[in-house]
């Protein structure tokens, strides 16, 4: 790929971000459904106090009602528009590039008229109450002990003088309204008329009203923009539908989604509105540490630790969030399955799914334990809780690489020592690293379900490598000898049965400790149709699995 490529590819992901910290925010609020402010609490205390006062008990319930019914249909109207937000804010998502470019051009043209309100009105207050004289009464006279004053009046009106000059520049480069000559023209005034007039003279109350007039023409052209693109936002929005439309009736759903999902590019935008958000959060937390005391000067470990922390447990409380440290972790996990593939020289293509494959059971593991919901002390430990189950299912993920090269290497009588040592170093990995977090977890948490599942995908781990070094070894002993051994198909199978029978009763267990959680702890659908896909997958069909092979053995 070239640079102009990855340049292009970058800019079309970093355009895709901000809808997601819009979401964000939008889901971080609750989307409206937030607990009542102290003014209701305050207007609800006044009216009890009136009502104990009067003695009215029909009065009382009467003004409850009228707050009862404020508050909920503020509410109501809140969720709505965060409804509506989110909605706005996927649809922006989903745009093509050259959709997107004009909708920011749009939003930037619209800021600037804001920004350039804002700046002129506080320049007029300035004007206002710092100016006794004329400020071009100032400029005429030479008056240097005025002019030079950082705290004055043509110090603030010079200020805002270049700051409109460059809002005009920049509004009249992206804003998508008529280009009229006259309008070209008009503009620049436009911008600069509160700064021309702000050194006149004139009554307060016309300076006040300033900037609203010289506010006017450029809103009046933002909103003939958005009277005039009203059609063709339909005609996109419906031309996008029937292209779904037509699709999914030609290739399907899901052929649907994964163009969608190639298209707009969702793994990398998802890393990188997380990663932002973490380097914003990150930056905030040192400037409030920095303002206090130098935070790194005298203990930095115990103030790294302690942010790094909050990090966590502000990364993962939105749905967004989780969806972006989804997406980052699927990134980690996917160059881990790299880092062992190399090691093993080994290129599968059915392999490089272990980020996909990662990512699908982390998220899984955060919506089912309400991740997002708990508080934050509780989140940190349920995090790091489902991270231990994560690398669990990784070093299953590891075997499932290692195990058929095991195979291969024994039966086709491969002499190359190092890949032998290679597969057999991983699979001391495999066997030592669940020993050392088994023997940790044990000696430093209590028990609970969620260290009787982390145990039983550890030891199952365990005994599918034991398995699997037991076939190896059969294979090459019979390499080596020099007659035919009959016994070798009986002893594979009797050691695949073992390490079958024992992961179908690891599958038994981990079911009903599933139950255990659902009816004691945290229930939840999305825990029990995980637990009915387990029930089904790895215990009635692997059942049915083994009994044909059994039957088929026997006979």
């Amino acid at each position: 790929m070239s640079l102009r490529s990855k340049v292009l590819s970058l800019f079309d992901v970093l355009l895709r971000v901000p809808p997601l910290f819009i979401i964000d925010e939008l889901l971080r609020i609750g989307l409206g459904l937030s607990q009542p402010d102290e003014t209701s609490s305050r207007e609800t205390d006044e009216v009890e106090s009136g009502d104990l006062f009067n003695g009215s008990v029909a009065t009382e319930t009467y003004d409850r009602d009228i707050l009862g019914s404020r508050f909920l249909f503020i509410t109501l109207v809140k969720v709505i528009f965060s409804l509506l937000g989110c909605v706005a804010a996927t649809f922006v998502f989903m745009l093509w590039t050259k959709h997107l470019m004009i909708v920011y051009m749009y939003v930037i043209s619209v800021i600037i008229v804001f920004i350039s309100y804002w700046v002129n009105v506080s320049t007029m207050k300035i004007i206002i109450s710092t100016t006794q004289g004329s400020v071009l009464e100032d400029i005429l006279s030479l008056n240097m002990s005025t002019l030079s004053d950082q705290n004055g009046s043509f110090m603030a009106l010079l200020q805002n003088y270049f700051i409109q000059i460059s809002l005009a520049y920049i509004f009249s480069y992206v804003h998508l309204g008529p280009r009229y000559s006259i309008l070209k023209r008009l503009l620049p005034l436009s911008f600069l008329a509160p700064s021309a007039l702000g050194m006149l003279p004139l009554p307060p109350t016309v300076l006040y009203h300033a900037p609203v007039f010289s506010a006017l023409l450029p809103l009046a052209m933002v909103k003939f923009v958005l009277w005039c693109s009203a059609y063709p936002i339909f005609q996109t929005l419906y031309g996008g539908y029937q292209h779904a439309r037509n699709f999914i009736s030609n290739f399907g759903l899901s052929a649907l989604v994964e163009t969608e999902w190639l298209r707009l590019n969702v793994p990398c935008v998802l890393r990188t509105f997380w990663l932002l958000r973490v380097a914003e959060q990150a930056g905030a937390t040192l400037y409030a540490s920095w303002r206090i005391a130098h935070p790194l000067a005298e203990t930095p470990w115990p103030f790294i630790l302690t942010t790094v922390k909050s990090l966590l447990i502000s990364g993962c409380e939105t749905l967004t969030a989780v969806l972006g440290m989804t997406s980052v972790i699927s990134y980690v996990c996917h160059y881990i399955g790299c880092f062992f593939q190399w090691v093993l020289l080994t290129e599968d293509d059915d392999d490089k799914s272990i980020g996909t494959v990662s990512a699908i059971l982390f998220y899984i593991l955060a919506l089912q334990t309400g991740l997002t919901g708990l508080e934050p002390e509780k989140r940190f430990v349920r995090l790091c809780r489902n991270f231990c189950l994560l690398f669990t299912a990784l070093l299953h993920f590891i075997h499932n690489i290692v195990n058929p090269l095991l195979m291969s290497l024994s039966a086709s009588h491969n002499p190359c020592v190092h890949r032998h040592m290679r597969a057999l170093l991983v699979c001391l990995f495999l066997i030592l690293y669940p020993v050392s977090l088994l023997f940790y977890l044990w000696s430093n948490h209590t028990l609970s379900t969620w260290l009787l599942a982390v145990s039983a995908f550890s030891v199952e781990v365990i005994v599918k490598v034991i398995v699997s070094l037991l076939i190896y070894s059969l294979f090459l002993l019979d390499a080596y000898r020099s007659t035919f051994w009959e016994k070798l198909d009986d002893y594979v199978y009797y050691i695949r049965a073992f390490g079958n029978t024992v992961e179908f009763c690891f599958g038994i267990f981990l079911f009903f400790n599933g139950a255990w959680i659902l009816i004691f702890e945290s229930g939840g659908a999305i825990r029990a149709g995980m637990m009915c896909i387990h029930a089904y997958f790895n215990i009635w069909s692997e059942a049915r699995a083994g009994w044909s092979v059994f039957m088929k053995r026997r006979t």
